[in-house]
């Protein structure tokens, strides 16, 4: 009996020896992909490493084999395999192999992550927040004090929230200008304006779309979806210009508003129109929406495709577009996607909807720093609307969409390796 018992624990402790990696798989079989990142997260903030594999199974993780790690793998439900050190050293072999597309993205410290938020409640949710708290990574809210006072350098990862860098309060007007919380977001942005030294919100506004500017120049990180994305080049490009109707600002638009834009500092559209209508939802013809409609697509017909990438030569939008699958469902957003046209040429165009001739989810480099842009408001919800009951992502833990966006929290803390094109 002593001597099977000896035999058992022996085996035990051998097993262990051997079995130092864990495998979280990122494909089908994942049964919580959502939460998946969250426990990559988790893991970084353990001061451990750990290597994100492009292009294998939907972008698998290899983690230390801990038993702490083990133990949050089973509370959140998160699907994984113990490996041997020999089999992990197969792994890294196959993905380092000149003939795979394939590669192992070392992962070394968890970013520090900042969602650009008014504090006051808003009648819709944010994708993102939705996320962060589900895959339950942790992040802080900001907003103009805190840009306004330099705080954002303390951060690595800034996401834009549902906003209007224009300042005419997301045109809501025609629908919404009776609404108590449209009286008072107005009130609050007039107020944080005054409190700043400025005469108008607009002006605030340029000044905090600098701030964010400057932040990725500097090597920062920036990820916006819907309304926040156009909004902020058009602030780029009007950079003080009053092209604002005097239901938001008090006076009228100065005369030839638009012949003044300059496109050069925006992030990633040029030549675009405005759409100027103060009682109409849209804010330039950046946006695609209108278009799509035209061509008769619908929650039935509309998916956008993941474009795929080398993993070792071009090793960033490899890892933002990791999937488990490369055919994703189609959503709106008050910015639902971009046209073609507007899109500037050295824009990486990492998924697009070829039916309706547009752009999904780019990205591009400013500066030191990187930026991403998906269009859209909520990835589970194909047309979510003012007042709408947010997202529960208990039912979607698998969600391709909101896969995307978690790519972009992790991306920060990849080991950057030199450019090879």
């Amino acid at each position: 009996m002593n001597k099977l018992i000896f035999t058992l624990l022996f085996s035990i402790v051998s097993f262990t020896a051997l079995a130092n990696k864990i495998l979280v798989p990122m494909d089908e079989t994942q049964a919580n992909h959502m939460k998946a990142y969250g426990i990559a997260y988790w893991v970084l903030n353990q001061d451990e490493s750990i290597d994100w594999m492009l292009n294998y199974r939907g972008g698998s993780f290899l983690l230390p084999a801990r038993t702490g790690i083990e133990n949050e793998l089973v509370i959140r439900g998160v699907s994984y395999q113990v490996i041997s050190d020999a089999d992990a050293l197969k792994f890294e072999e196959l993905l380092s192999s000149p003939s795979s597309n394939m590669d192992m993205m070392k992962l070394e410290t968890a970013p520090k992550i900042a969602v650009y938020s008014p504090k006051s409640k808003m009648p819709w949710d944010d994708a993102v927040t939705l996320a962060l708290t589900y895959a339950e990574i942790p992040y802080d809210v900001v907003y103009d004090d805190e840009l306004m006072n330099d705080e954002l350098s303390t951060y690595d990862w800034l996401h834009l929230h549902h906003e209007d860098f224009t300042g005419q309060y997301g045109k809501f007007y025609q629908s919404f200008r009776n609404y108590s919380w449209y009286i008072q977001q107005q009130k609050d942005y007039e107020a944080s304006a005054k409190k700043h030294g400025f005469a108008k919100v607009s002006q605030l506004k340029l000044a905090i779309v600098k701030k964010i500017q400057s932040f990725v120049a500097g090597g920062g990180f920036l990820f916006a979806m819907c309304s926040a994305t156009d909004s902020f080049d058009i602030a780029l490009a009007a950079n003080g210009v009053d092209f604002i109707d005097y239901m938001y600002d008090g006076d009228p638009p100065e005369p030839g508003a638009e012949s003044k834009f300059n496109f050069s500092e925006t992030l990633a559209f040029e030549n675009f129109k405005l759409r100027m209508d103060p009682m109409e939802y849209e804010f330039s013809d950046i946006d695609n929406t209108e278009s799509r409609r035209e061509r008769s697509l619908n929650e039935g017909n509309d998916y956008f495709k993941l474009f795929q990438f080398s993993a070792k030569w071009d090793p960033v939008p490899t890892m933002l577009t990791q999937n488990h699958t490369q055919l994703i469902k189609g959503f709106y957003g008050q910015t639902t996607s971009f046209k073609k046209r507007v899109v500037k040429p050295d824009v990486v165009v990492m998924g697009e909807t070829t039916a309706a001739n547009e752009d999904k989810y780019i990205h591009g480099i400013y500066g030191n720093g990187f930026w991403t842009f998906y269009g859209g408001h909520d990835p589970e919800d194909y047309q979510h609307r003012v007042g709408e009951e947010p997202t529960d992502l208990n039912l979607y833990p698998n969600s391709p969409g909101y896969r995307l966006i978690l790519n972009n929290i992790l991306f920060p803390a990849a080991k950057k390796k030199k450019r090879k094109t």
